[in-house]
This record gives structure tokens, C-alpha cells and sequence, in this order.
């Protein structure tokens, strides 16, 4: 019998690096990784450092790590232009999956992963709770460049190929990963430990009305595990979302952060992170000196930006989940419990005091 092998682009991102470990070191399977950088933690999984916009490239190194079962795109490029983050994120799916195709004379699925922006949680107020057949918004878009190239190539690839692909839409994803440029818990940990070197309250920084809004997230444990069953067991040709399972208000979860942290919430104070970080990386550095914590940048330790944005969505943000559990994942995780759990993960992995 074949033995899966994984292909995984993006393999150190806060999806990917949780992706790789479930799957190599939890699951056993062969796991081939790719990303800019390298690893600096023990795994059984192989990393390759490929420029997925070299076309040539990408194609000669994955003919030398394949031949490949199940493929999963997790890279992104971030570009303020909306035009060229579409071109740019679409041309490295392509490379990316021509390549795996052209390697792997018996691939049997390739796994994209997309967001809640497909719905246009980005823009403003959308219908919630969002289901996979909702109507699309104005785009540009790269989520459905992406989708659309993939269906197509899908469908247009010989008869002798078998394989098809899934699409997975999480949302917030959160889990242990430096330097990822949208990881929520990360944003918080490093927010609040500034907040306490300098004896400040634990203030949400975000919109009063956002404080109020309905809002969810993903574990990366819990997307982990639903994209192996997504290889694995569900139909293909299909888009699930796939979130924790359950919602949560700023207004509750804000408490219980401070409380576990032993600070005091006070009331919020709408500021900019982007802003008001920008001037901190001294006071990271003897914070990491006083602590004796692991030496990672500033720059790289949390997206401000990417904070700013979710504090200030004055709006319910939900994900239908039925579908996926209807097709047999039904896993559930209480993300209030969560962020508690990764800030403790922090901690103890000697990120923030």
C-alpha cells in the first residue's frame, strides 16, 4: 500500500508548522514542507527552501522530493496592492501544484485553504452565519483566482489522473508559529506582556462596538486535524468552513484573558496598535534580557497591523459550520479555553514572560 506523503507549502506559517507536526510526528506520514526559511525545532518532516514564483525551480525540486499522495497550499504573500497580491498568491498556487502534479503519477488530493475574507469579512458587514454556497463579493479577491484556477486545472488534467481537491475555510487562525503575519493569540500575548512591564491595565485596544460583536476562530490543532480528515474522508470537489465550533464576545473573553494574567481589565481605550508598537522594540529587547526569553525580533513577533483589523471588525463574524459536521468532522474546541491555553504554550516555550 502507498504510504502517504504530504506536500506542504507554507510549512512554517501558524497553519502549516501545526499542519507538518500533526502529520509527521502525530500521524506518521512522510511530510515534505516548504518554506523561505528552516526549521528550528526537532521534526520528522523533510523542509525544502523553494522560491514558489520560480517556475523551474519549483518544478525541479519537487521532482526530486516526490513522488506526493496529498498536497496542501498554506503560502501567502502579503501585497498591499490589490491587483499583485492576486497575481503574485495565484502564480504560486499554480507552480506549485503543476509541480506536485507533474511528480506524483498517483496524487489523490490537493488541499487549498482560504478564510472568511471569501465572504467579505474584510469589508464590513456580511450575512452570517456564512455558508460555502454564499454569493461571492466584488473582487479582487485572490481567494477566487485561486479556486477558479484550481477547479479548472482539476477538471482539465488527463483522464489518468484520479485526483480532485477540497478547499477549507478557517478563520483566525491561531497557534504556536514566529513570524506569521496573522496570528491572533500571538498579537495578544505580546500585547498584554507590554502592558504589564510598563504597569498598565489589560485595555482592549479595539472599537467599543467591536468589543460587543460575535466573533470566532480556528485552533491550528483543530485545523490540523481536520486536514487530514479532509484528505482522507471527505467528498472532494467541495469547500468546508472550519472553525472552533463556537462563538465568543470581546467583552467576555477580554475578562478571562486578564484574569488569567492577573491583570486588571479596565475599560477600552480604541488605540493603534500599528501606532503605538511602533516605538516598543527597545522596551521588547530588555524585556527579553530581563526574562530571559527566546531571542525573536520584534518585527517578527507579532502583525499589529493584523490586530488593528480584528479589533475594529464592528461586526458579527460567523462561519457556518453545518456541512462539515454533516460530512462526518465534528470535532468542537471552546476557544475561550484556547487562547488561554496557547498564552500558557507561550510562557512555557519562553516567548513572553
Amino acid at each position: 500500500m502507498l504510504k502517504n506523503h504530504a506536500l506542504v507549502a507554507g510549512g512554517l506559517g501558524v497553519i502549516g508548522r501545526n499542519l507538518v507536526t500533526h502529520l509527521a510526528d502525530e500521524l506518521g506520514w512522510q511530510v515534505t514542507a516548504v518554506s523561505r526559511r528552516k526549521p528550528n525545532f526537532e521534526t520528522a518532516a523533510q523542509y525544502l527552501s523553494v522560491d514558489l514564483l520560480d517556475e523551474a525551480a519549483t518544478r525541479t525540486a519537487f521532482a526530486g522530493a516526490g513522488p506526493f499522495t496529498h498536497v496542501f497550499y498554506a503560502a501567502y504573500q502579503e501585497h498591499a496592492d490589490p491587483g499583485e497580491q492576486v497575481a503574485v498568491n495565484l502564480a504560486m498556487l499554480r507552480n506549485f501544484v503543476a509541480a506536485a502534479d507533474a511528480a506524483s503519477p498517483d496524487l489523490q488530493r490537493v488541499l487549498l485553504y482560504e478564510g472568511a475574507k471569501y465572504y467579505g469579512a474584510h469589508l464590513g458587514a456580511f450575512p452570517t452565519p456564512a455558508h460555502e454556497d454564499d454569493p461571492r463579493v466584488m473582487p479582487p479577491m485572490f481567494y477566487y483566482d485561486q479556486e477558479d484556477w484550481l477547479t479548472g486545472f482539476a477538471e482539465d488534467k488527463p483522464r489518468d489522473k484520479a485526483w480532485d481537491y477540497v478547499v477549507l475555510r478557517p478563520d483566525v487562525v491561531c497557534g504556536f508559529a514566529i513570524g506569521n503575519p496573522m496570528n491572533l493569540a500571538m498579537v495578544i500575548a505580546v500585547y498584554a506582556a507590554i502592558c504589564k512591564e510598563l504597569n498598565l491595565p489589560l485595555r482592549f485596544p479595539g472599537s467599543p462596538i467591536c468589543y460587543g460583536k460575535l466573533a470566532q476562530v480556528t485552533d491550528a490543532s483543530q485545523l490540523a486535524r481536520g486536514s487530514a480528515w479532509a484528505v482522507t474522508e471527505a467528498a472532494g470537489n467541495t469547500a468546508y468552513n472550519l472553525t472552533n465550533g463556537d462563538i465568543f464576545r470581546w467583552s467576555h473573553l477580554w475578562k478571562r484573558i486578564a484574569s488569567h494574567l492577573q491583570m486588571d481589565p479596565a475599560e477600552p481605550m480604541p488605540i493603534s496598535l500599528s501606532e503605538m508598537m511602533a516605538d516598543k522594540g527597545p522596551l521588547w529587547d530588555r524585556i527579553k534580557q530581563k526574562y530571559g526569553l527566546v531571542d525573536v525580533p520584534f518585527d517578527k513577533i507579532a502583525a499589529w497591523g493584523f490586530g488593528d483589523f480584528i479589533f475594529n471588525c464592528d461586526w458579527d463574524v460567523i462561519s457556518s459550520t453545518t456541512r462539515i459536521r454533516q460530512a462526518g468532522f465534528g470535532s468542537v474546541v471552546d476557544s475561550e479555553a484556547m487562547f488561554l491555553r496557547l498564552i500558557d504554550e507561550f510562557r512555557e516555550r519562553k516567548i513572553i514572560p
